[in-house]
């Protein structure tokens, strides 16, 4: 019969083997997978379409076709910069451990693995960036021969899960700048205005270029970059408020309430002043849920920073509660739509707004929420909306109504004149 005590200590040995192998918990991460419960509510959200950056993704079997491409890129690196390949895998090497403490999640990767996986990440990020400044279309790249694929690359880039450390492309960039004997493709360039120019349509639609030459050097990767350029340009309406909720833009406009593109600062400025809501422009196209779900899941997944894109998405979402309200928005220029309908617009941000944290001791527009329900319980300006839509929306209702007032104020003075000269 087997002795139970050996068995007690066999189990005991190979649980305290098990200690030796537990990832290290660094406080140092800041690239994260997305909990199951918030990707089931849309995995295209969360997945890349046509390449793999960084671990999370590294393998998979649907994204090999790039690895050959990334290959390509390097040798097109490596010859440019004439510096043996060597010298950047030992600079990686050297970075090991910093760099897979930026990943909450343990990475399997064996140490030559994962050298290659980020050397080739890395490459490929900078090579891609420098062919869209130069605007290189040679037949030999298969991305560029293909407008979609770039695009899908793109869009790529800014998956929470699919991303590498900035710090790394940013000293691999500088080294291999540093070695060049040719220096046409680098002369005069910095990631800097490389990124600039591989998110130009962002920068038209959601931020300043301002604002990303501003955050640059302190963007932990490339979905941190985008969110410290959305934040707001003025912090001084956050504070505790009671209720979330807002009227929709519909019941605004009855209320009487005028609408204003507002500034181009930064897409979250929402303000609300003497009877106007300003709500700077938002181009909505086929990206832009993927986009602001994987910014506010890197909001939610990092402890003590403000939630600045929880924070929009979620007045938003009421606002934009339904078609007519999307319309009344589109009509004023506030909101450019690129999605099949009004109907769509609204759609998305109900479901951006799900799982959404809400805290209500520092939300970030609570003087703005205040001031909005405020007026929507004014029975005057109920009143004063409904009198301008319902009788001056045209000019001959409106001379109409001038001329029945001064027929009023005639009829008025002329039974004035006639009581007093019958009086002795």
């Amino acid at each position: 019969m087997p002795n139970s005590q050996d068995d007690v200590t066999k189990l005991a040995n190979s649980l305290r083997n098990k200690f030796e192998k537990l990832h290290p918990l660094s406080d140092e991460c800041f690239i994260y997978k997305v909990p199951q419960r918030l990707r089931q509510l849309n995995e295209g959200l969360y997945t890349p379409k046509v390449v793999s950056i960084g671990p999370l993704h590294h393998g998979r079997e649907e994204l090999k076709a790039m690895e050959e491409i990334k290959i390509r890129y390097l040798r097109d690196f490596l010859q440019r910069t004439k510096a043996p390949m060597e010298e950047f895998l030992k600079y990686i090497k050297e970075r090991e451990t910093k760099l897979r403490k930026c990943y909450a999640e343990s990475i399997e990767l064996q140490s030559a693995e994962f050298v290659e996986m980020i050397f080739l990440d890395s490459v490929f990020l900078i090579e891609f960036s420098l062919r869209i400044h130069h605007q290189r279309n040679t037949g030999e790249d298969r991305i560029f021969t293909k407008p979609w694929m770039k695009k899908d690359v793109r869009d790529d880039l800014f998956l929470l899960e699919n991303q590498l450390p900035l710090f790394i492309i940013k000293d691999l960039f500088e080294l291999a700048k540093s070695k060049m004997q040719n220096d046409k493709p680098y002369e005069g360039v910095s990631m800097r205005e490389l990124v600039l120019d591989l998110w130009e349509d962002l920068c038209i639609n959601l931020f300043t270029e301002k604002s990303l030459e501003q955050h640059f050097d302190g963007a932990r990767h490339f979905v941190d970059l985008i969110r410290l350029c959305l934040q707001p340009s003025e912090l001084g309406q956050s504070g505790e408020v009671k209720t979330i909720v807002t009227p929709t833009i519909t019941q605004l406009l009855q209320a009487g309430v005028k609408f204003k593109v507002g500034s181009v600062n930064s897409l979250f400025d929402i303000k609300f002043n003497h009877g106007t809501l300003e709500i700077p422009k938002l181009t909505i196209d086929d990206r832009t849920e993927a986009l602001f779900r994987n910014l506010e899941d890197f909001e939610a997944l990092n402890y003590g920073i403000k939630y600045y894109v929880n924070d929009y998405i979620t007045i938003m979402s009421y606002l934009v509660n339904s078609p007519k309200d999307v319309e009344v928005l589109v009509e004023k220029g506030i909101i450019e739509n690129f999605l099949p309908g009004s109907e769509e617009v609204s759609t998305m941000f109900r479901n951006l707004a799900k799982e959404n944290k809400i805290d209500n001791s520092d939300f970030s527009y609570v003087g703005f929420i205040e001031d909005l329900n405020a007026r929507c319980r004014s029975s005057w300006h109920h009143w004063e909306a409904a009198l301008i839509q319902d009788h001056f929306n045209t000019p001959w209702a409106s001379i109409s109504i001038g001329y029945a007032v001064v027929i009023l104020l005639l009829s008025f003075i002329q039974t004035i004149i006639a009581i007093r000269s019958s009086l002795p």
